[in-house]
């Protein structure tokens, strides 16, 4: 058996995990038994109520959160010389093309986003295999290719995330920090499970969203009522 820590007896004792809670109560909650000494990051599981390995119920998507991430996201923009002003007036923190494909290529990826062009999707499409495990090939539909990259760039750096169900049914997302305010937390937990609930499958058929739980880095999850939301 796994022996708890003092910190996680304390964080367990404060909270009754019989009850579901709102979203307003269980941001105030998360950051009663949240007792790390670093600035934990605060997750939201979604499990939905779809089969993800049928594509007309796969659930995907971007949402701006209104108070960001609390993190400072690193945006690599690959694009065009006559784009290189432009990305990096808006904010990216590395701009470039054949270099950077070239790094991509010998495996690195020290960034949290990509962004690019249509036009240079096609130099992108051999790296897949680097990329896509990590979760960074650029896609039009998370508004990650395309030619208004000031645009994505700043969006990005303002807390936009995009989310996909897995496999097993469930949107993983991070949504802000322990140190952020419960209102804050509060708000931007409402605007994800919103965006969710938004992108319900006309093919999914019973409960859409079957449980949601809220948790910090190293903290019990709290049980959140979906109603609180909707």
């Amino acid at each position: 058996m796994t022996k708890l820590t003092k910190n996680r007896k304390e964080a367990e004792a404060k909270l009754d995990t019989s009850k579901v809670l709102s979203v307003s109560d269980a941001s105030k909650m998360i950051k009663e038994i949240t007792n790390v000494k670093f600035d934990a990051s605060v997750d939201l599981a979604i499990r939905l109520g779809v089969d993800p390995r049928k594509a007309n119920q796969m659930v995907r998507g971007v949402v701006t959160l209104p108070h960001g991430t609390g993190k400072d996201v690193k945006v690599l923009a690959l694009v065009t010389p006559d784009k290189e002003a432009e990305a990096t007036e808006a904010g990216a923190d590395y701009v470039g093309l054949d270099e950077y494909l070239q790094k991509i290529k010998g495996g690195w990826t020290d960034v949290d986003v990509i962004i690019t062009m249509p036009s240079v999707m096609g130099k992108l499409g051999p790296l897949g295999r680097v990329l896509g495990p990590r979760g960074l090939m650029p896609n039009p539909k998370t508004g990650t290719v395309t030619m208004d990259v000031a645009k994505a760039v700043a969006d990005v750096k303002a807390g936009k995330i995009d989310f996909k169900v897995d496999k097993t049914g469930i949107i993983h997302a991070a949504i802000g920090k322990a140190s952020f305010s419960a209102d804050k937390i509060a708000d931007n937990a409402k605007e994800l499970i919103q965006t969710i609930i938004k992108l319900k499958p006309t093919a999914a058929k019973g409960t859409y969203i079957k449980s949601i739980f809220m948790s910090s880095t190293m903290s019990p999850s709290v049980a959140v009522d979906a109603k609180s939301v909707s």
